[in-house]
Order: structure tokens, then C-alpha cells, then sequence
């Protein structure tokens, strides 16, 4: 299969068959948000990429590449790497939502200060994106989205079977089209927070400009984060009802990128 021959027959191309599925998977959970965190070991994803990859080749008649080192060989794992960071990388748009909002919130509250290391990407982010990511994570986790998301995984064979992995410049576009989403769902979920922060601190200011004895620093800031605390409370109904509709909107979406 590879003009490599180790004597096993059989069990050797079902091994290379294997290995080949378990590529677009394991890209797939590479780009997903909560699979591909810096916290879960890698020896995790492979197992889980290696668990998916039996369930499929026992479901769909998937056939590895005659030679995988070859050109053609190549090219056929490069588009298997293409489908599985698209399907996760809808997954990570959407996650980045709550996010963005965060950083907009923070920053009219003053606790633009108060970062954390984002377990997803490694880098640095609010204390409040992970306190929203905490909560888009465990609502899609409860709506049982993982599992809608693994079954389009496994599904997506169906629909581009090696060989035909190229998803075209439509899907492409679709993919763009869902980054406005992103930043839509990111004003709508900073917007009630904002809103209030403003009122606050036109508060603040008209009060310094009365009053100019008064520590505009030492009244604002704290006013700011305790208005910032209590609109916070005041639309966690609201920011419950966005982040579902988020995460039904990414497993719609990735169910877009699968139609023929």
C-alpha cells in the first residue's frame, strides 16, 4: 500500500486504513474548541480519534489510497485534514462569540487588567471569556451538541468520501458568512452590559464636573465594576438564551458545510 511491506497481509492495509480515517478526525478535534484545549493531553485525542476511526470503518466502506506516500497519496490525506479543520474551525467561530463579548465588557468595566491563560488557545483572555466560554461549554455540553457534532463528523464520509474533499468556494464562503455571526452574537451579548456601563459613567462624569473634589478614578471604578457585577446578574437569562441559539447555530452550520 505504501511499498512498504511488513508481512501482516490483511491486517496490515486495515491498519493503514485506520490511520488514514483517523486523519480527518483527528484534524476535527485538533480545531474543536473543548477537544483541541491545551488541557486535554494529546494522548486523549488520539485514542478518542482512534476509538472514531474503528466505529467508522466498521459503518462506511472508507477505502485508504493504494499508495499514501505517493502524490496522489498525499493529496488525499491533505483534503481528509481540510474537511476535519473546517468542521472543527465552525466550532471555534462560535466559541470565540462569547469571547469577543467579553473583552468589550471587561474593558467598559475596567478589569481589562484581570486576564487569565485561555485554556483553548493558550494565550491570554479575560477573566469574564472564561467565565463565558465556562458557560457556552456546559450548555452546548447539555444540549448534547458534542454529540450531534461527532455524528456529522462521522457522516461527513458520507458526503466527501476521499478523494472528494475539496468543499469548493461555496462552503468557503459559508464559513466567512459565519464569522459575522460571530461578531453579530459578540454586540448583542456585550450590548444590555454596555448599555448600563455608559449610563454609569456619564453618571460618574457629570458628578465630577459638579463636584470637582471628588477622585474621579477613586468613585468610577468601582462604580463601574459593580454596575458591570450587577448588569451582569440582572441578563444571565438573556446571555443563557444567546449562547443556545450559539450553539444550535454552530451545529447548523456545520450541518450546512455536509450538504451536497
Amino acid at each position: 500500500m505504501i511499498a512498504l511491506n511488513f508481512g501482516f497481509g490483511a491486517l496490515e492495509a486495515e491498519l493503514w486504513r485506520l490511520l488514514f480515517v483517523m486523519t480527518r478526525i483527528g484534524a476535527a478535534l485538533l480545531a474543536a474548541p473543548f477537544f483541541g484545549a491545551g488541557a486535554v493531553p494529546p494522548q486523549v485525542r488520539v485514542i478518542m480519534a482512534g476509538a472514531l476511526a474503528v466505529l467508522v470503518c466498521a459503518w462506511t466502506p472508507v477505502a485508504a489510497p493504494p499508495a499514501l506516500l505517493s502524490l496522489a497519496g498525499l493529496l488525499a490525506i491533505a483534503g481528509e485534514a481540510l474537511v476535519g479543520l473546517s468542521l472543527g474551525f465552525v466550532l471555534q467561530i462560535a466559541f470565540a462569540a462569547p469571547v469577543m463579548g467579553a473583552e468589550v465588557i471587561g474593558g467598559a468595566m475596567g478589569m481589562s487588567m484581570a486576564t487569565a491563560v485561555d485554556p483553548n488557545s493558550g494565550s491570554q483572555s479575560p477573566a469574564l471569556g472564561q467565565y463565558f466560554t465556562v458557560v457556552i461549554t456546559l450548555i452546548f455540553l447539555a444540549l448534547g451538541g458534542h454529540l450531534q457534532w461527532i455524528g456529522l463528523l462521522v457522516d461527513s464520509y458520507r458526503v466527501f468520501p476521499p478523494g472528494h474533499t475539496w468543499l469548493g468556494p461555496e462552503r468557503f464562503a459559508e464559513i466567512a458568512g459565519f464569522a459575522t455571526t460571530m461578531f453579530v452574537t459578540a454586540v448583542a451579548i456585550a450590548l444590555p452590559v454596555t448599555l448600563v456601563l455608559l449610563v454609569v459613567q456619564v453618571v460618574t462624569g457629570v458628578l465630577s464636573r459638579s463636584a470637582p473634589a471628588l477622585n474621579l478614578f477613586a468613585l468610577g471604578l468601582p462604580a463601574g465594576v459593580l454596575a458591570g457585577i450587577a448588569a451582569l446578574i440582572a441578563a444571565a437569562p438573556l446571555l443563557t438564551d444567546q449562547l443556545t441559539d450559539l450553539s444550535a447555530l454552530a451545529i447548523e452550520q456545520s450541518r450546512s458545510l455536509l450538504r451536497p
